[in-house]
């Protein structure tokens, strides 16, 4: 049984149930169409840092933040299109945008569905005119995004999209990782490193992009709290970047449709023709054991 309500808090957050597994995600539209807080079997999947949340001057630290119509930094902030010079910040502005949302009911099914479109501000920007219209599915241990991406411009309109999930956990040391990459470029170095499996969590920062994938999903093994997490992504997504900080209770495996900088390198883009839609899923499912 599905349900859906609203709380006023600092923010509208609308809040999913599926009472029959006791899952529950919490979204709040006005904050970048975010989900903050995803419950498995009452246990809570994501880390957020509520004060930087609270702070509507900053970029929100924790639960699934949006990547469009970039992923990562470009050198600069700048982009050139048709000759032109354009500033974009990091991961693109879907995730500091309010999103309108609605409530819909199919296939005995309940859902979020939030929609983010142009408008001025953001043409000043990135000279498109867009629709994105994101679904926010859970069923069980299961979190679906289901994702299309519309161009309402009158010429070809390239992008990237991704997310920057936030998982929590107490202890990385008791982390297994299954990442069908065998290699993975740290973002500082630039090196390219073969992947055995395991992080060194004694570094300040892990900031590494594995590409190319060979497979279309990604476990989490996490023993200390006996849970097991499993990303699937659509092929779609051609990059997998992992984040985490030293000292700090969470880790991040984000799927990016390309790697960062690709609105200048044109690698992995997506471009879009006018008036054409391009859709996308994104899948995590949680299981203890």
């Amino acid at each position: 049984m599905f349900d859906i309500s609203q709380e006023q808090r600092q923010y509208l957050t609308l809040i999913l149930c599926d009472r029959t597994t006791n899952s529950q995600l919490e979204v709040v539209p006005e904050r970048g169409g975010i989900i903050t807080h995803w419950r498995v079997q009452g246990q809570e999947m994501l880390y957020l840092d509520e004060e930087r949340f609270a702070n509507p001057e900053l970029s929100v630290r924790g639960g699934i933040p949006i990547l469009f119509p970039i992923c990562g930094n470009l050198p600069d902030n700048t982009y050139t299109y048709q000759g032109q010079q354009y500033t974009l910040k990091q991961h693109g502005f879907a995730r500091d945008l309010p999103w309108e949302h609605e409530q819909v009911s199919a296939e005995n099914k309940t859902f979020l569905k939030l929609h983010l479109s142009s408008n001025e501000k953001t043409k000043t920007v990135y000279p498109f005119d867009f629709h994105l219209a994101f679904s926010y599915v859970i069923q069980g241990n299961t979190l679906e995004i289901q994702q299309q991406y519309t161009n309402r411009s009158s010429q070809a309109m390239p992008f990237s999209f991704g997310f920057h999930p936030y998982f929590l956990t107490q202890d990385k040391t008791q982390l297994e990782f299954e990442i069908l990459a065998q290699k993975y470029q740290d973002q500082r170095s630039k090196e390219i490193h073969t992947f055995n499996g395991k992080f060194d969590f004694t570094k300040d920062e892990i900031d590494v992009a594995f590409k190319p994938l060979s497979g279309q999903f990604a476990t989490v093994s996490d023993r200390s709290r006996k849970l097991k997490l499993t990303l699937e992504y659509d092929r779609v997504f051609s990059t997998l970047v992992f984040w985490t900080l030293k000292g700090k209770d969470f880790y991040c495996l984000e799927p990016w449709s390309a790697s960062r900088n690709a609105i200048n390198t044109g690698e992995d883009l997506t471009v879009l023709e006018p008036g054409a839609t391009c859709s996308a899923t994104v899948k995590i499912s949680a299981n203890f054991f």
